[in-house]
């Protein structure tokens, strides 16, 4: 498992270095491939715990919206991309009910539209990640991370921070976790893993915001809040899949299970990354 995990992880991870690398616009398509892939194993998770949808219109409005949430300033719209994205996402809840017309059933045709409207809006939030940029205190000339810019060095620590809980939260669980939390939806988290992984998301966090020029107090703030946050989407995800009565969201990562089984703790964790982010920048 180890090895397969190890190989998955060989794929993804240069893949990563390269998006952040160019920056946008290619951030903010990749942020849309990963909704829209994600998108589309909702569907198929939801249609297995028997929730009916319309899940070409979903994965297309999620595509869509995420993409132009996560262009943010760097592109000029009429309306502004993150109204934009608000305004698609509300046609795309009214679309959601015309697809559901179709339905027999009205109480088929609600679950239908409920269906569709939370697939669709699900991955949306991964398009914070692309705002963090323009969100996040400016970074000093003097930073050690200042030739990275402002855009590249809060996406690279949101990443880090969240793969730091993920790794301690398995580290310590592992080796001393014995009271579990939540067993209907994880069976395998403990305490002791959620403590190790807070822990390791606050000292990245700190470590990055040192490198950013920025006070270590924001990190005590940004590192456990997004530690949680990311928790919070994770087992949210298995709440879905415990429904879907599923292991993995999919197959298309090998070791790491699908698209949405990597992205699931940014859905909540982006979000949380942009506001903390833009309270410090204000």
């Amino acid at each position: 498992m180890l090895e397969e995990r190890a190989r998955g992880a060989a794929v993804v991870v240069p893949l990563v270095v390269v998006v952040l690398a160019v920056g946008q616009p290619v951030l903010g398509l990749g942020l849309a491939a990963l909704a829209a892939a994600g998108a589309h194993e909702t569907f198929r998770l939801l249609e297995r715990a028997g929730w009916p949808s319309s899940p070409w219109l979903g994965v297309a409005v999620a595509a869509a919206s995420t993409l132009l949430l996560a262009l943010g300033a760097s592109t000029s719209w009429p309306l502004g991309p993150a109204l934009t994205a608000l305004l698609l996402l509300c046609l795309g809840l009214g679309l959601a009910a015309v697809a559901a017309f179709p339905r027999t059933d009205p109480r088929d045709g609600v679950a239908t539209w409920i269906g569709t409207a939370f697939g669709a809006l699900y991955l949306v939030p991964l398009g914070f990640a692309g705002q963090l940029g323009s969100l996040a205190p400016s970074l000093p000339a003097d930073a050690p991370l200042a030739p990275l810019g402002g855009e590249r060095t809060w996406v690279v620590l949101l990443v880090l921070t969240v793969w730091a809980y993920d790794t301690g939260a398995y580290l310590v669980g592992s080796r001393f976790g014995r009271r579990r939390f939540l067993r209907h939806l994880s069976p395998s988290k403990t305490e002791a893993g959620l403590l190790g992984g807070l822990a390791a998301a606050t000292l990245v966090a700190g470590l990055g915001f040192v490198g950013a020029g920025q006070s270590v107090l924001g990190a005590a703030l940004f590192g456990p809040l997004v530690g949680l946050a990311a928790q919070a989407g994770d087992l949210a995800e298995s709440m879905l899949k415990r429904a879907a009565g599923a292991k993995d969201s999919g197959s298309l990562i090998p070791g790491h299970g699908g698209v949405l089984d990597r992205v699931d703790s940014f859905v909540v964790a982006a979000p949380v990354a942009a506001l903390l982010l833009a309270l410090l920048g204000a």
